[in-house]
């Protein structure tokens, strides 16, 4: 049986090793994170985009965080239109491609245009590979891509509500 001094100090090597791997691979460039100065075609300052942005804007598109599933109203929006970045009204996806993913936060198969919408980078935060989305046009941290999507193309574009705007058509 283990004692439980035995399952403690199992418990604080697997967080030290796992701090030590993050540090060194952040350290080596394995974190494929945005610098926060990358050249795109529409970019402000960090103060100019804290002033256009409201905080939890600013949360998700510049710092790279995640709006609480189910809280964005864009999940039950379903009028024709467009989704624009709400950093730079860049157009992301139309709603012809949204669909109901059941996982709190819209969903679409595939971006507006097959070039030119979005971006993607690795995002190792959570230590898995994920494949991070963002927009072409100015850089902002959109959400995620998997592949268990629905077909045609078998993708599930999975953003932050927060981080779009929708334009009625």
């Amino acid at each position: 049986m283990l004692s439980r001094r035995y399952f403690i100090g199992m418990a604080g090597a697997t967080l030290a090793a796992t701090a030590l791997f993050v540090k060194e691979s952040n350290a080596l460039g394995l974190f494929d994170k945005k610098d926060k100065n990358s050249k795109f075609p529409f970019s402000l300052s960090d103060a100019e985009w804290k002033k256009k942005l409201t905080p939890e804007e600013y949360y998700v598109l510049r710092d790279h965080g995640t709006e609480r599933a189910g809280t964005s109203k864009l999940n039950t929006e379903k009028r024709n239109g467009t989704y624009v970045c709400a950093g730079c009204d860049h157009p992301l996806y139309s709603s012809e491609h949204k669909y109901e993913s059941g996982t709190g936060w819209p969903s679409f198969y595939q971006p507006i245009k097959a070039e030119g919408a979005v971006g993607t980078s690795k995002d190792y935060k959570l230590i898995i590979p994920r494949t991070e989305v963002h927009c072409a046009n100015c850089g902002g941290h959109l959400g995620h891509v998997f592949d268990d999507g629905p077909q045609p193309t078998g993708l599930r574009y999975c953003m932050n509500g927060v981080a779009m705007d929708f334009i009625p058509a």
